[in-house]
C-alpha cells in the first residue's frame, strides 16, 4: 500500500527505456507509401476523394512520430481516443443510410482511424497496424474496382510491399544498418537485394494471374447482402407508365429526328440518336436510319453470360412496335428498411438457376432497367419500380450515372428435348396479344414460311431426315434461314426509306431482300405469327466484352439490338436471334460456369491470335483431352469386365501410384539438388542444416527467425548438434543481414563432422 502512494502523481514519466521504439526512416517512409497507396487506390476504385485530406495528414502524423517517438505524448494519445471516438460516431451515422453496402463506410471509417494512428507509431509493432491497414484498403478496392484503373496501384504495391517485408524482418531481427565503409563494400552487404525482389515481384504476379484463371467461380457462394447506391427520393406520383429516354422528345419521336413516316419535322429522312438506342421507348419506328457512336454505358457482374434484357414489345405497326397495354403496370414499393424488392414469379415447369447480376450505370440510360429474363428479386435505390405486361422493369428516374443496383433472376435452362416435344395449346391470352398481324400482309407473309418450312420438308424426306415437326425446331430454322439468305447493308443509308403504304417485313421479304440489323428480328417474330407460333420482339444489350480481368461485362451503347422471343406452354419464353454474325441461341445458363474465367480468358487472347495459330491450338487442345477421355474410360471399363478387369485394374493402378510416387521423390530430389547449388555458399549450408534437422523431426517453425531457431535447439538436440547449428544459424544471420563474410572452410568441416556423428 505504501508503494502505491510512493509512485508520482505530478509529473507524466516519460516513455519506458525497455520499449524498443523504431529508429529506421526508410521502414517507416515505405510503411508510409503502402498506406498512401490504400487510400489512392480506395478513391480510385470508389472515386472518391479521401485522398485531398488524408494524405496530408498521413505525412504529417508520420514525420510528427517519428520526432517524438522517445516520448509519452500522453495528451497526443488522449486526442487520438477521442478522434476515434467521434469518428465512430460518424461512421454509426452513415451507415443508417448505407445498410445495404457498407464498403466505403467502413473504407473511410478505417482511414480515419489511420490517419490518427499515424500520429502515434513509435515501434515496429504500430508501423506493423498500419501495414495491414493498407492492405484492408486495397483489398477493399479491389471489390469496389470495376476497372483495370486499379490494377497499376496493385502492382507498385506489391513492389513496395517486398522490400517492406524485408526491412520489418530486419527489425524482429534486431539488426542495425551497415555504417562501415568496409562493410558497405562488401557486395553481400546490400540491405536490400534488387534482383532477388524483381524476381520475387515477377513470379507473385505471374503466380496471381494463374490462379485466378483457374480458380473455380461456383454460383453457390455468395452473400446476400448486394451492392446497390444511395436511396433515391421521388417526387411526386409513380405510375411506371412513361418511359423516360434522353433520346426522345416525346413518345415515339427520336430527338426530333424520328416519326412515323421516317421522315423528321422538315420532311427529311429521320435518323436515330447517335448516343441512345431507339428501341428503349413505347413506341418504336424501325424507319429510321443511322448508326451510333460508341460508348460504354454499363458494366455488368453476373454469375452467368446473359442478354441483359430491357423491354418487350407486343403490337407490330408495319414500321416498328409498340407496347399496346402500356396503361397496364404495376408498381411495387419495398420496404422502408431495406432494398429488396420481391417480383411475382412467372409460372414455368422446367428447371430454372438462380442468376445474381449486378450493374452499375457509366453514362445515363432510360427509365428501363436491364436484367436477365425472370427476375425474382431487385434491389433497387427507390421506394418503388413497376413492372410492365411483357415482364419490363422500370424505375421511377433515369438510370444516372453511377447507379448500381443488384438483379437476381430464376433463369430457365434451354433443353432443346423438352422444349421440341412442347404443346402448341396456347392459352387465350397468349393467342390475343402474340399472334397479332396487319392483315394486308398476313396471307402473303404466311404463305413465305410454309414455302420455306416445305422446301426444308421435302429435301429431309428425300434424304431419310427427320422432318420439321415441333415449334422450337421450326423457329431455328426459321432463324438460320434468315441469317443466310438475307444480307445487311454496308452503308446506314444504303436501304431507302419506306413510304406512308409500304411495311417493313413485306419489303424485307420480298423486295430488297435483306435490311438492318433489328429488322431481321421483326420478321422472324411476324413469320411465326404468321403460322400461329405466338412471338413477340424484346430489345436488350448483348452481354458486352468481357473482361477477365476484373471479372466484368462491359457494356457499350451499340450492343443494345432486339431479337424475338417465342413462347412454349408451361416451359416460358426463349429468345432466338435472326441477326446474321450473331449467335443463334443467345447466352444461356445450359453450359457450367464453372471456369468462366479461364475459358474468356482463353477466347480473349485467341482473339489477339492469328486463326492459324489459334486453329492450331484448338486441335491441339481437343486432341490432348480427346486421348485423356479416351484412356479414363478405357480404364473405367476394366472394372465392368468381372473379377479379371477388376484385378487388372488394381495392378495397373498399384503400378502406376508406385511409378509416380518413385518419379515424384526423384525429380523434388533433382530439384533440390539444382536449387541448393544455384544458392549462395553460406545460404546452400544453411538450407541443407534446415533440412537435415527437419528429417530429424525437429525442423525451424516458419515464424521462428534464425536465432531463435538456434537458441531452441539446445532443448531438443545433444550439445554438441546444438553447438554447431547455432554457429552456422549465427554465420548465416551475420552475413545475410550484416554483410560480414563467413569462415565457410570452418562451417563445412564442423558440418561434415556433425554429419558423420550423426551416422
Amino acid at each position: 500500500m505504501n508503494r502505491f502512494w510512493r509512485v508520482p502523481v505530478g509529473n507524466f514519466p516519460q516513455r519506458s527505456p525497455l520499449i524498443e521504439v523504431e529508429d529506421s526512416i526508410s521502414l517507416r517512409v515505405l510503411v508510409l507509401a503502402l498506406v498512401i497507396l490504400g487510400i489512392v487506390a480506395t478513391d480510385i476504385a470508389a472515386e472518391t476523394s479521401f485522398t485531398f485530406w488524408a494524405l496530408p495528414l498521413s505525412i504529417l502524423g508520420a514525420i510528427w512520430s517519428y520526432y517524438s517517438r522517445r516520448d509519452a505524448n500522453v495528451a497526443v494519445k488522449f486526442c487520438i481516443a477521442i478522434g476515434m471516438l467521434v469518428a465512430l460516431g460518424a461512421f454509426f451515422g452513415r451507415l443508417v443510410g448505407e445498410l445495404n453496402d457498407t464498403r466505403l463506410s467502413l473504407a473511410e471509417l478505417l482511414i480515419q482511424l489511420q490517419v490518427l494512428h499515424s500520429f502515434d507509431t513509435p515501434r515496429r509493432k504500430n508501423l506493423g497496424y498500419s501495414i495491414v491497414i493498407g492492405l484492408i484498403l486495397l483489398g477493399v478496392a479491389a471489390t469496389l474496382s470495376q476497372t483495370l484503373a486499379f490494377a497499376p496501384v496493385l502492382l507498385l504495391f506489391l513492389a513496395i510491399a517486398l522490400p517492406t517485408l524485408v526491412l520489418d524482418y530486419r527489425s524482429r531481427l534486431g539488426l542495425q544498418p551497415l555504417k562501415t565503409q568496409k562493410e558497405k563494400s562488401n557486395k553481400n552487404s546490400s540491405i536490400l537485394n534488387f534482383k532477388f525482389l524483381i524476381l520475387t515481384f515477377l513470379l507473385i504476379v505471374g503466380l496471381g494471374l494463374a490462379i485466378f484463371a483457374v480458380l473455380p467461380r461456383f454460383p453457390g457462394y455468395q452473400l446476400r447482402n448486394f451492392p446497390v447506391s444511395s436511396p433515391i427520393q421521388v417526387k411526386g406520383s409513380f405510375t411506371g407508365r412513361s418511359i423516360i429516354n434522353p433520346g426522345y422528345v416525346r413518345q415515339g419521336k427520336g430527338d426530333n429526328q424520328g416519326s412515323g413516316t421516317g421522315q423528321n419535322q422538315n420532311g427529311q429522312p429521320g435518323k436515330v440518336d447517335s448516343n441512345f438506342y431507339y428501341g428503349f421507348n413505347s413506341q418504336i419506328n424501325q424507319n429510321l436510319r443511322g448508326e451510333m457512336k460508341p460508348k460504354v454505358v454499363m458494366r455488368v457482374r453476373s454469375q452467368a453470360e446473359g442478354f441483359w434484357r430491357v423491354l418487350g414489345f407486343d403490337r407490330y405497326t408495319g414500321k416498328g412496335w409498340e407496347v399496346s397495354r402500356n396503361e397496364e403496370v404495376t408498381t411495387i414499393k419495398r420496404s422502408p428498411w431495406s432494398y429488396q424488392i420481391f417480383l411475382n414469379r412467372p409460372l414455368i415447369t422446367g428447371k430454372t438457376q438462380e442468376i445474381v447480376q449486378t450493374y452499375t450505370v457509366v453514362a445515363d440510360l432510360p427509365n428501363l432497367i436491364p436484367a436477365m429474363a425472370y427476375p425474382k428479386e431487385i434491389y433497387f435505390p427507390t421506394p418503388m419500380i413497376a413492372v410492365d405486361t411483357e415482364n419490363g422493369l422500370r424505375s421511377p428516374v433515369e438510370l444516372s450515372e453511377g447507379l448500381t443496383y443488384t438483379v437476381v433472376s430464376e433463369v430457365p435452362y434451354r433443353d432443346r428435348t423438352l422444349l421440341g416435344k412442347a404443346s402448341t395449346n396456347y392459352p387465350q391470352q397468349i393467342k390475343k396479344h402474340y399472334l397479332q398481324i396487319p392483315p394486308e400482309i398476313a396471307e402473303k407473309v404466311r404463305q413465305r414460311t410454309e414455302e420455306i418450312l416445305a422446301n426444308y420438308n421435302r429435301e429431309r424426306i428425300a434424304k431419310s431426315s427427320k422432318s420439321l415437326d415441333s415449334t422450337y425446331e421450326q423457329t431455328l430454322y426459321l432463324a438460320q434461314y434468315l441469317k443466310q439468305h438475307y444480307s445487311i447493308p454496308q452503308n446506314p443509308f444504303d436501304l431507302p426509306y419506306l413510304g406512308e403504304k409500304d411495311d417493313l417485313v413485306e419489303a424485307f421479304l420480298f423486295k430488297y431482300k435483306g435490311g438492318y440489323p433489328d429488322h431481321f428480328s421483326t420478321v422472324l417474330t411476324v413469320m411465326l405469327r404468321s403460322i400461329g407460333i405466338p412471338a413477340r420482339l424484346v430489345a436488350g444489350f448483348s452481354p458486352g466484352e468481357f473482361n477477365p480481368f476484373t471479372g466484368l461485362y462491359v457494356v457499350r451503347n451499340t450492343d443494345a439490338y432486339a431479337m424475338t422471343e417465342v413462347y412454349f406452354p408451361k416451359y416460358g419464353w426463349f429468345a432466338f436471334d435472326p441477326i446474321p454474325n450473331h449467335p443463334l441461341i443467345p447466352p444461356s445458363v445450359e453450359d457450367t460456369q464453372t471456369f468462366s474465367v479461364l475459358r474468356q480468358l482463353w477466347q480473349w487472347v485467341a482473339g489477339w491470335l492469328p486463326s492459324p495459330v489459334t486453329g492450331l491450338l484448338n486441335n491441339v487442345f481437343e486432341t490432348i483431352f480427346r486421348w485423356v477421355v479416351r484412356a479414363i474410360a478405357w480404364f473405367l471399363a476394366l472394372f465392368s469386365q468381372g473379377w479379371f478387369g477388376v484385378l487388372t485394374g488394381l495392378i495397373l493402378t498399384t503400378i502406376v501410384a508406385f511409378f509416380g510416387w518413385l518419379g515424384w521423390g526423384q525429380w523434388r530430389e533433382w530439384r533440390n539438388r539444382r536449387w541448393l547449388k544455384k544458392l549462395p555458399a553460406m545460404e546452400s549450408l544453411y538450407q541443407q542444416m534446415l533440412q537435415w534437422t527437419t528429417q530429424k523431426g525437429l525442423g525451424k517453425h516458419p515464424a521462428q527467425t534464425p536465432l531463435e531457431y538456434a537458441r531452441g535447439s539446445y532443448q531438443h538436440h545433444s550439445p554438441a548438434t546444438a553447438e554447431v547449428i547455432d554457429e552456422i544459424s549465427q554465420a548465416y544471420v551475420s552475413w545475410r543481414y550484416g554483410g560480414h563474410s563467413p569462415n565457410l572452410k570452418r562451417l563445412r568441416e564442423r558440418w561434415q563432422g556433425l554429419k558423420k556423428t550423426a551416422k
